[in-house]
């Protein structure tokens, strides 16, 4: 059995790229849009949207990705994974905020759009999850097994709208305040969308995030998140990979747009943050349970 993956956070930072989905035009564009398709995703992820920055790298990776995304194997992966990371995070002991919410006027529909918000997340970010880690086992040399899919993917109905996003030039003080606390607190450069999106409802994150901060300087956060990326590596190995894309190939690709450590820093810029994105969402998911 090939060893595990460690956990690894780039040093320095990689400075990323991406264009935002209202900037991209023309092929760019076709990109985004095959991309969501493919993942059945209503937004592009900050992750794919680094990525597309190395157009070789990410038509390469693309070209094997999409096959397998269509996939039961795939399908299954993702769930397992939505499960094995909620479980990790309700380990972490999350406070229940719907009565307090309430008492700050908070409507029963308005907690279940929050909830709905949450859910496009908590099932959208695993295929991102996965890919990262596809890409990075590949720029560092291992090649995924050569099996071809066992079954289309069933059900997966389709996403609603992209969520309405709180961009960082969009934030008055107060909520810009609370994204650098966001990125200072998670050692980031960046705002994840899910972030952006929860920051619709200002009140709520701000009591979100400093319960979900509570836990993430606490005991146990460092072990629920390295359990959950280990399951992401498991799975990611286990994927069919029916175009039979190698290494070699994965790591030619990416030589055309830049050195390679260029590419792969970003690349495990992402696959060793989006393990605890999943475990942070899971968390505030199980916040807005009923008591």
């Amino acid at each position: 059995m090939p060893d595990m993956l460690a956990r690894l956070k780039p040093d320095p930072i990689p400075k990323i790229s991406p264009v935002p989905e209202y900037l991209a035009t023309g092929r760019l564009l076709d990109v985004y849009n095959a991309t969501k398709k493919g993942l059945n995703v209503p937004w592009m992820g900050v992750v794919s949207m680094s990525f597309a920055h190395y157009p070789n790298f990410y038509d390469q990776l693309w070209s094997s990705l999409a096959p397998v995304a269509s996939t039961a194997p795939f399908a299954k992966a993702c769930a397992e994974l939505r499960a094995v990371a909620e479980a990790n995070a309700l380990q972490l002991k999350p406070a229940l905020l719907g009565e307090e919410l309430a008492r700050r006027g908070y409507a029963p529909e308005e907690l279940d759009e929050i909830r709905a918000c949450i859910e496009i997340f908590s099932v959208g970010n695993m295929p991102y999850v996965l890919m990262a880690t596809l890409a990075r086992l590949q720029l560092e040399g291992q090649d995924l097994g050569a099996g071809g899919p066992t079954g289309p993917r069933v059900g997966g109905a389709p996403f609603p709208d992209r969520p309405a996003l709180m961009q960082l030039h969009h934030a008055d003080p107060t909520t810009r305040a609370l994204f650098d606390d966001v990125m200072k607190t998670l050692g980031l450069p960046l705002v994840n969308t899910d972030y952006r999106a929860f920051a619709r409802w200002p009140s709520y994150f701000a009591l979100a995030w400093a319960d979900m901060k509570r836990a993430i300087e606490g005991p146990g956060y460092a072990d629920a998140v390295l359990a959950t990326h280990n399951t992401v590596v498991n799975l990611a190995r286990s994927l069919p990979n029916p175009s039979g894309l190698t290494s070699s190939a994965l790591i030619a690709a990416a030589e055309k747009d830049a050195p390679l450590a260029e590419v792969l820093s970003v690349v495990r810029l992402f696959q060793w943050l989006l393990p605890g994105l999943i475990v942070n969402v899971g968390f505030m998911q199980e916040q807005l349970k009923a008591a």
